[in-house]
């Protein structure tokens, strides 16, 4: 025991104190994130909506993050990480104050997609300022030390908002998450003002930079990674409704499973990805493994004998995103190295977005027409698609790096 503690805590140094302030932002952000889990519970409960329209609703939000993504990379090119993040967790947290005196269908579809907007311009931006604040060979744990705090913010939000609204209501939760994004805008002002932070990467701009359009590769690359999200976000989706209908779970023990992944990504993804980085992992190979257990991680919905196939399947999937998003990450962000990293992390969070718009839809409609088993089947067939892609990116890096290596030897 004390033999792991030990490797875990060590896995967390040579990281900047500016990289520590970031996940500290981050984890009030996302911890204050409270209407979003509640938002359908919000919208059928307190303002009546019919399914159909919290659908609309939902469908809204996901726009409204692709939108946000998109500008968000726009303005960290343009205005600088610093001032986009300040704009998003300021913006967000009025936005949060606003909101809750809105009841109508349209103006609850304008407002989301607004509010999402705004809160998504700092996605790319946190990378950006990621990359800027890491030395080069910690930018993968430095992404996963923000990961961690994601997690750690989604874990804690929801238990708050639950208490919350059942001490003084829906309306107490815009309130807490307004004042969480501020404090955390306020945080960020107090410890990561350009005056006060210290860039460790000076290498972040370069004379005539590409344009992430006309990167073939790393378009292809971000294809590869919206089909895996497409597969993924299914665990957030159809997976606990199988889990419900088919194999007829209570509720508690959907939240233990679901909560499973928080908890192995909480004690283990630093230690492994410390360990992946003293082995020399590959990043397009890590990706690609990652992929490959995610899709693996379906066939154990095929076996309806044991329920304990199911904690299997569910931590097989979470070693997959463990080994997949930091790395995946990390090489969207060296390869941003050839242009303007806002546009292309921008392009980054945007597929993403998109595997929200489509993914969840997609298994919805799956599931409802032909069966969860079609389902399955069907996202190891995108799974297989996406390696495919992903193959080839690997063959095409290789290539580049044996011509840059070329280059050196002359």
């Amino acid at each position: 025991m004390f033999q792991f503690l030990n490797s875990y805590f060590n896995s967390f140094k040579g990281l900047s104190r500016e990289v520590w302030w970031l996940a500290l932002i981050t984890l009030v952000n996302r911890a204050g994130a409270m209407v979003i889990p509640f938002l359908s519970l919000y919208l059928r409960d307190d303002l009546n909506f019919s399914l159909g329209d919290v659908g609309w609703v939902m469908t809204c939000f996901g726009f409204g993050s692709l939108a946000g993504s998109w500008l968000g990379g726009i303005l960290s090119d343009k205005i600088g990480f610093y001032k986009t993040i300040l704009i998003s967790l300021i913006g967000t947290g009025l936005g949060f104050f606003g909101l809750q005196f809105i009841t109508s269908f349209w103006a609850i579809c304008i407002g989301f997609f607004m509010l999402i907007a705004i809160a998504d311009l700092s996605r790319p931006a946190f990378f950006v300022a990621l990359s800027a604040y890491s030395k080069p060979e910690n930018k993968t744990r430095s992404l996963t030390l923000i990961r961690l705090a994601i997690n750690l913010g989604f874990s804690a939000g929801p238990a708050i908002g639950g208490l919350i609204i059942a001490g003084i209501g829906y309306y107490g939760l815009f309130w807490v998450d307004g004042i969480s994004c501020i404090s955390a805008g306020f945080l960020l002002i107090n410890t990561l003002n350009p005056k006060k932070a210290k860039v460790t990467d000076t290498e972040i701009l370069i004379d005539n930079p590409l344009s992430p359009y006309k990167d073939k590769i790393y378009l292809i690359f971000l294809v590869a990674l919206a089909l895996f999200g497409v597969v993924f976000v299914q665990y957030f989706s159809t997976v606990p409704l199988y889990y419900k209908e088919i194999r007829d779970l209570s509720e508690l023990q959907i939240g233990l499973l679901l909560g499973l992944n928080g908890l192995v990504i909480f004690l283990f993804e630093m230690p492994l990805i410390a360990f992946a980085e003293r082995k020399g992992w590959s990043q397009i190979s890590s990706v690609i493994g990652g992929l490959i257990l995610t899709g693996i991680s379906f066939i154990f919905f095929f076996t309806t004998q044991y329920t304990s196939f199911l904690i299997v399947g569910m931590v097989v999937a979470t070693l997959g995103e463990m080994i997949a998003f930091p790395f995946g990450n990390a090489l969207a962000l060296r390869r941003a190295k050839l242009g303007r990293q806002g546009a292309y992390m921008g392009l980054y969070s945007m597929s993403f977005s998109l595997s929200h718009i489509f993914g969840h839809n997609i298994g919805m409609q799956l599931v409802n027409t032909f069966s969860y088993d079609i389902t399955w089947i069907f996202m190891m067939g995108v799974t297989l698609i996406a390696l495919l892609l992903l193959f080839y990116v690997k063959k095409f890096l290789k290539k580049e790096d044996d011509l840059l290596t070329e280059v050196s030897k002359i």
